[in-house]
């Protein structure tokens, strides 16, 4: 039974607290057996049924729950880093997928990738993220589809869930745009989703979530609608990308739908907020995707104000925001959103785990949760989100093992 001490700064991110409250314990200590929390406190408050285990020094830095990245496009094809310099140059996100570029590239150089080669290069990002403290990722689809790709993606991080130590949430976005092939009968590609797709999916367990992207040049709200009440009747939890550049309804339809999470949400409208508020869907920001794009960020002081949960993500992907940097995305939260770094670890610790329907388990560093925590080269969370170093995280326990150890960081 393991004890983690010498713990300058403990967050415990209760799931009960204000998203403002991350419980932050100073001297602090943590105990687990197996993979469970078994105790947190003060240092000098440790009961006696723990003085023979055996204590770790934690060397006076800061320890928070593992981060959740909860919204990616982990598995795709190829780069674009050709758009860089083009969106740099003026062209928009609108512009550049009108000249066929955007996610239409990404999904022709996927379907012409070899799923080993997608299992290794979703494997080495999955690495880089432990490294920076990420001990759990949402996955999403939607560089695929057709039924052959959109099934290859899915097995992929099937693949990954079981050999990798990072625990994965994939996510179905058969709806991420309409295929070029199906532009003239895109009502065919919805019905393919909807009749083939969603049922064989859902049978297999490759997805626990269906997503949509509802948004001019992507998906309508009633299209979305149908697709999500087809996912919804054969048991998938539904997401809903939603307003990212443009007021287009999806928040409202989250809200609908009683979506578990709406996500993006830069351009939401005041109906909108006040419709997220009464279902308790997890609002998800992405502020590297608002960086990449030079777009407005998610106004996270009006929903939290609201009594929304709002959750902080990266959205990596290989167009608008081809970073996995977790704490990269705080320190903007803090910066772009004004969220507190309290409000910010929370958005990617127990909120975040709302967004993947994870709350009771993980997120937390309380006891009955997993014993999944990082450690971190600073003395406080302020300290660590305000100065920005490649990173901070120097050890990292997953399911109560060291999987990145500190004493040899």
């Amino acid at each position: 039974m393991p004890v983690l001490t010498h713990i300058e700064q403990l967050a415990t991110c209760p799931p009960e607290n204000p998203q403002s409250d991350a419980g932050l314990i100073s001297d602090a200590a943590i105990a687990w057996t197996g993979d469970t929390i078994r105790w947190v406190g003060r240092r000098n408050q440790l009961p006696a049924e723990f003085n023979d285990e055996t204590q770790i020094d934690g060397k006076g830095r800061l320890v928070i729950p593992g981060l959740i990245d909860c919204h990616t496009h982990l598995c795709f094809g190829g780069w674009r880093g050709d758009e860089f310099d083009l969106r740099i140059s003026g062209a928009s996100y609108q512009e550049i997928a009108a000249a066929g570029g955007g996610i239409a590239s990404t999904v022709s150089a996927t379907r012409a990738a070899e799923a080993e080669s997608l299992l290794d290069k979703a494997g080495d990002a999955l690495d880089r993220m432990l490294s920076l403290g990420v001990t759990s990722v949402e996955c999403k689809s939607g560089y695929g589809l057709d039924e052959v790709n959109e099934l290859k993606q899915l097995s992929v991080y099937q693949q990954l869930d079981s050999i990798h130590v990072i625990d994965l949430f994939p996510t179905f976005l058969g709806a991420h745009i309409v295929p070029p092939e199906y532009s003239s009968d895109r009502d065919r590609y919805i019905r393919l989703i909807c009749e083939k797709l969603i049922p064989v999916i859902a049978n297999q367990g490759l997805a626990r979530f269906c997503d949509v992207f509802v948004e001019q040049g992507a998906y309508t709200v009633d299209e979305g609608r149908q697709i999500l009440m087809a996912a919804s009747e054969h048991g998938l939890q539904l997401k809903v990308h939603a307003d990212q550049l443009s007021d287009g309804g999806g928040a409202l339809l989250a809200a609908e739908v009683g979506a578990v999470s709406a996500e993006h949400l830069e351009y939401i409208s005041a109906e909108g907020i006040e419709a997220l508020s009464k279902s308790g869907t997890v609002a998800v920001s992405l502020p590297l995707a608002s960086l990449y794009l030079a777009e407005p960020y998610l106004p996270a002081r009006k929903l939290l104000d609201a009594g929304i949960a709002v959750a902080v993500a990266t959205d990596f992907n290989p167009g608008s925001a081809p970073s996995y940097h977790l704490p990269l995305a705080l320190t903007l939260a803090c910066l772009n959103q004004r969220m507190t770094p309290q409000e910010a670890l929370n958005g990617a610790t127990t909120v975040a785990a709302r967004a993947v329907s994870a709350q009771h388990r993980i997120g937390s560093l309380t006891p009955g949760f997993r014993a999944d925590l990082a450690i971190i080269n600073a003395p406080s969370l302020n300290q660590w989100l305000y100065h920005f170093v490649p990173n901070a995280c120097t050890g990292v326990i997953k399911n109560g093992e060291w999987v990145v150890n500190m004493h040899d960081a």
